[in-house]
C-alpha cells in the first residue's frame, strides 16, 4: 500500500486536483503565494534542464562509439519525417472533419492573476538549443579523438545529473503541477474557455493516440519487440507532462519510465530520450496543423488550400526540430510561417496562441511517449542483435 503511496503517478494526480480544487476555492492572496511558489519551481526546473541535456546526451554519444554520428542523424530524420506525418494526418483529418463541425468563437473573459510575490531569477547556463548542440559537438569530438579523460569525466557528471533528478527535479514536480493547475483554475482557464473548442480538442486527442499507435507499430516492426513493453511504461511521463506543459521539464520522468523497459538499451536511451524530448514534437505540431486548420475555418471562411498546407507542413516539420521544449514552444518558433504561409493576421495568431494553450500538456504528452517509440526504432537499427536475443 505504501508503495502505491509512493508512486510517481499517484503523486501527480494528487497534485492535478490539489491544484484545481486550491485554484476554485482560494482567494487572490493565496493565490498570489502559490503562483510565487510556481515561478521559484519553473526558474529551477528550466536552469536544470540544459544540465540535464549535456549529462545525458554527451556520454550516450560517447558510448556509442563509431554509430554516434549515423545514430544522431538517423535520429533527426525520425523526429523530422514523425512530425511531418502527424501533420499529414491532422491535415487530412481537418479537411474531412472541420467542414462539418459548428465551432462558434465566443471571446471569454478570464480573471486575471495576481501577480507573484517576487521574483526569483534564475537563468539557464546557456539555452536548450546551445546545450544540446554542444552535447553534439562534445560526444563526437570525444569519439573521434577517443579521448578517455574526457570519456570519464562525462560519465561522472552523468552520475552527477542522475542524482539531480532523482534527489531534486522529481520530488518538486507534484508541486510545480499542483500550483500550475491552481493557477489556471483561478483564472477561468478550465471552466470557461475548454468548452468553446472541446469538440476540437477531443479531435486532437483522438488524434494523437492514432499517431502514437502509428509510431509503436513502426517501432515493433523495425525492433522486431513488443513496443507494449516500452509503452506501459510511459505512464508517469505522459502525467507529467500534461501537468508541466513541457517536453524539457518532463524529460527526468521519461528517462526513468524508458530505463524500466526491458527492451530498450540504457546507452540507446540516454541518447535518444534528451535529445528527442527537444527535437521531436510531433503532438504539437499534429496540434497546431488541425487548430490552424480550424481557425482558419473560423476567421477567414475556408481552409487553407492542399498547396499551401504542404507547405505549411514541410516547414513546420524543421521548425519543430528547433522548437524550445517549453510550454507553447512549437507556436511560438512557427509564428512566422503561420503569418507568412497561412496568412494569418494578429486576431488568428491569438486565438491560435490561446486555443494551443488549452490543448498543449496534451500535445506534450503525445511528444514525450512518442520518444519512446524512437528508442525502440534505434534499437532496432543500431542494437539489433541485443534486441533480437
Amino acid at each position: 500500500m505504501s508503495k502505491i503511496k509512493d508512486s510517481l503517478i499517484v503523486k501527480l494526480l494528487a497534485g492535478v486536483f490539489v491544484g484545481i480544487i486550491l485554484g476554485l476555492m482560494l482567494g487572490r492572496g493565496p493565490i498570489q503565494i502559490i503562483l510565487t511558489v510556481k515561478e521559484v519551481l519553473g526558474q529551477f526546473i528550466f536552469f536544470c534542464v540544459p544540465l540535464v541535456i549535456i549529462g545525458f546526451i554527451a556520454p550516450a554519444i560517447t558510448n556509442l562509439k563509431s554509430n554516434a554520428s549515423k545514430m544522431l542523424l538517423v535520429t533527426l530524420l525520425i523526429a523530422y519525417l514523425s512530425s511531418v506525418g502527424a501533420a499529414a494526418l491532422s491535415t487530412t483529418g481537418g479537411y474531412a472533419i472541420i467542414p462539418h463541425l459548428n465551432i462558434q468563437n465566443t471571446a471569454q473573459g478570464l480573471r486575471k492573476l495576481p501577480e507573484v510575490l517576487f521574483k526569483l531569477d534564475i537563468p539557464p547556463v546557456m539555452s536548450v538549443i546551445s546545450a544540446l548542440v554542444l552535447s553534439i559537438v562534445l560526444g563526437l569530438t570525444a569519439v573521434w579523438t577517443k579521448s578517455e579523460h574526457v570519456d570519464v569525466l562525462l560519465k561522472e557528471f552523468n552520475n552527477m545529473i542522475l542524482q539531480v533528478v532523482e534527489k531534486m527535479i522529481v520530488p518538486i514536480l507534484p508541486i510545480f503541477i499542483a500550483t500550475t493547475f491552481a493557477g489556471l483554475a483561478y483564472e477561468g482557464s478550465i471552466t470557461r474557455q475548454l468548452p468553446v473548442f472541446l469538440k476540437v480538442i477531443v479531435i486532437v486527442i483522438v488524434g494523437q493516440f492514432i499517431w502514437m499507435a502509428v509510431l509503436y507499430g513502426i517501432a515493433g516492426l523495425i525492433s522486431k519487440k513488443n513496443p507494449a513493453e516500452v509503452f506501459k511504461h510511459y505512464v508517469p511521463a505522459y502525467l507529467t507532462a500534461v501537468g508541466t506543459m513541457s517536453s524539457a521539464a518532463t524529460m527526468p520522468v521519461a528517462l526513468k519510465c524508458a530505463r524500466k523497459s526491458a527492451v530498450l538499451d540504457d546507452e540507446i536511451v540516454d541518447f535518444t530520450i534528451p535529445i528527442c524530448s527537444t527535437i521531436h514534437l510531433c503532438g504539437s505540431v499534429l496540434t497546431e496543423t488541425f487548430f490552424c486548420m480550424t481557425i482558419s475555418q473560423i476567421l477567414y471562411g475556408q481552409l487553407p488550400t492542399l498547396g499551401t498546407m504542404l507547405l505549411f507542413i514541410a516547414l513546420l516539420g524543421i521548425f519543430a526540430v528547433g522548437a524550445p521544449g517549453v510550454p507553447g514552444g512549437t507556436v511560438m518558433a512557427s509564428l512566422g510561417i503561420v503569418t507568412s504561409v497561412l496568412g494569418f493576421d494578429t486576431s488568428g495568431v491569438a486565438l491560435l496562441i490561446s486555443i494551443f494553450a488549452l490543448q498543449d500538456s496534451f500535445g506534450t504528452a503525445c511528444n514525450i511517449t512518442g520518444d519512446g517509440a524512437i528508442a525502440l526504432m534505434l534499437m532496432g537499427i543500431f542494437k539489433r542483435e541485443k534486441v533480437s536475443g
